[in-house]
């Protein structure tokens, strides 16, 4: 890479889009990160943002070639290659909601043809076929359009950034291709193993992937299930499942189904794609019916086996730990289940998810902090 290609703009820096900025100034590039909320650009451009992410605040404090405007005029002036992190909700049908993105699109548009090739790498979950889609909307004005998603959970996105098992890149072309490759080689800590492809196939092995950790998950659960309930060691059978390579022992233990702000919307974006073109997505739906189905044995089971005399002390109820997010938890949906049998319930938990399930339940729980270390 020359000077200039040494510059990154990220449009959409929030805190997957503001963690990968990060890792690539830490890694010697200029970058300059873009978001609409004027007060949260101050505080990143004053390094006093808090944020409950893992090493975040030490990342952007330590930053020296990272910069923040809500200007996306200004990004596509800084650099040729952006990088695009916005949010892609999942509306009430189970398809992901484009219109963050549909906006971007159409602000870079009324800035007209670009005199120098312009990058665009889409790193947020899309329908597949959409990013096809936006190629069209900007090839005439000098864009190539890539998909690039990344696999990362919340409570870990910056050590899972650097350390991926899987680099997908959807290339618009193959200098595309190439460019992204050079630059995933100057932030990763590991060597992934890297697969190059259209657009619409990495989209569609996004969600597989998560989708196939969901079904894995399901299965593990349900085997468990039934090693309890015939007084056998669910961790003994799963173990021994999971030695045999064909299988592998990640997301094969026992314990809470799957959550949380990916995989569930993942299963459902990919079941409706497969019925969108005539195939029946058996499997995803097994596996979210499976998944619910878990839920209800582990409240059961605990019913029946516990006196409402005790209290039940749960700690932490976020979908994964190093979080703040009670979305789709699993955890949560069995302590209110707990609460509403009649058990007492004390849940230990941050100040902040404390704050958000009290507005949610006024007068359900009582609460212990986490000692802050």
């Amino acid at each position: 890479m020359n000077q200039y290609d040494k510059r990154i703009s990220v449009i959409g820096i929030g805190k997957l889009g503001l963690c990968f900025a990060l890792t690539l100034e830490n890694s010697g590039f200029g970058v300059m990160g873009v978001d609409l909320d004027k007060n949260y650009i101050t505080k990143l451009n004053n390094k006093t943002l808090q944020s409950s992410e893992p090493n975040l605040e030490s990342y952007l404090k330590s930053s020296k070639k990272f910069k923040a405007t809500t200007s996306i005029k200004k990004s596509v002036e800084f650099s040729n290659i952006l990088f695009l992190f916005v949010a892609t909700p999942s509306l009430e049908s189970g398809c992901y909601d484009h219109s963050q993105i549909k906006s971007v699109v159409s602000q870079l548009k009324s800035l007209g043809e670009q005199k120098k090739q312009k990058h665009l790498i889409i790193g947020c979950t899309t329908m597949p076929g959409y990013c096809d889609f936006v190629q069209k909307e900007l090839k005439q004005l000098g864009y190539t359009v890539s998909y690039n998603p990344e696999f990362i959970a919340q409570g870990s996105i910056l050590k899972d950034l650097v350390n991926p098992d899987v680099l997908l890149i959807g290339e618009g072309n193959k200098l595309a291709g190439e460019e992204i490759e050079s630059i995933y080689s100057c932030i990763l800590k590991k060597n992934p193993t890297i697969h190059r492809m259209s657009r619409k196939e990495a989209e569609i092995s996004k969600i597989a992937l998560n989708c196939f950790l969901t079904t894995k998950i399901a299965f593990a659960n349900m085997i468990g299930d039934i090693a309890q309930l015939s007084g056998c060691d669910p961790a003994k059978i799963l173990n021994s499942i999971g030695s045999d390579s064909r299988v592998g022992k990640k997301y094969l233990k026992y314990g809470f189904g799957f959550g949380g702000p990916c995989l569930p919307r993942d299963n459902k974006a990919l079941a409706i794609f497969a019925n969108e073109i005539g195939v029946n997505p058996l499997i995803s739906n097994a596996s979210d019916k499976s998944n619910a189905e878990h839920l209800k044995h582990q409240i059961t089971h605990f019913t029946q086996n516990n006196s409402k005399i005790d209290p039940v002390n749960i700690s932490g109820v976020t979908y994964n730990l190093n979080t703040e997010i009670i979305e789709e938890s699993q955890q949560f949906e069995f302590a209110i289940a707990l609460a509403k049998s009649g058990f007492k319930v004390v849940i230990e938990e941050s100040e902040n998810v404390v704050k958000e399930i009290k507005k949610l339940h006024p007068n359900l729980f009582e609460y212990k902090f986490f000692a802050k270390l």
